[in-house]
């Protein structure tokens, strides 16, 4: 005997409250962690590569800066000056025709401030990020980005 099929509005409205089963939703759950597990790890890894890469392009911007405030005050910034002389105009810099920065003073990629020395290890200004632990020295995302 053929079974008939039923198209009434409670046959229809039991169907759809039937939902999933828990196995269903235990396949669905591990299929979307192996996913995870594999493209997790490559994405964390560019991720990092795209942070220090924004901080040498930052470190190029200030140096650049650096030297617009060179070229109109006639000598870098002093240590006590630091990076900020690049915002707003110390006291002892005549000729400043800045800010020579947009936006402000940046800080690197993983928010902490970047250091600037005058002079660096080769006479010139020296700016560097410390990475990720924000202390000097490190590998992979914990090392220097400096302009030198």
């Amino acid at each position: 005997m053929k079974r008939k099929l039923v198209f009434t509005p409670a046959a229809i409205a039991q169907r759809a409250t039937r939902g999933f089963t828990l196995i269903e939703i235990m396949v669905v759950i591990i299929i979307i962690a192996m996913l995870a597990a594999i493209v997790g790890p490559e994405v964390m890894k560019k991720l990092g590569g795209a942070k220090s890469k924004t901080a040498a392009i930052q470190i190029a911007d200030l140096d650049k800066a650096l030297d617009l405030f060179k070229l109109d005050v006639g000598r870098y910034p002093t240590n006590a000056e630091g990076l900020e002389a690049l915002a707003a105009a110390p006291p002892t810099a005549n000729g400043w025709n800045g800010p020579y920065l947009k936006g402000g003073l940046p800080n690197d990629p993983w928010g902490n401030p970047y250091h600037y020395t005058n002079p660096g290890p080769n006479g010139n200004p020296q700016v560097v990020s410390w990475g990720a632990d924000n202390a000097p020295g490190g590998t992979g995302e914990n090392a220097d980005i400096s302009n030198q």
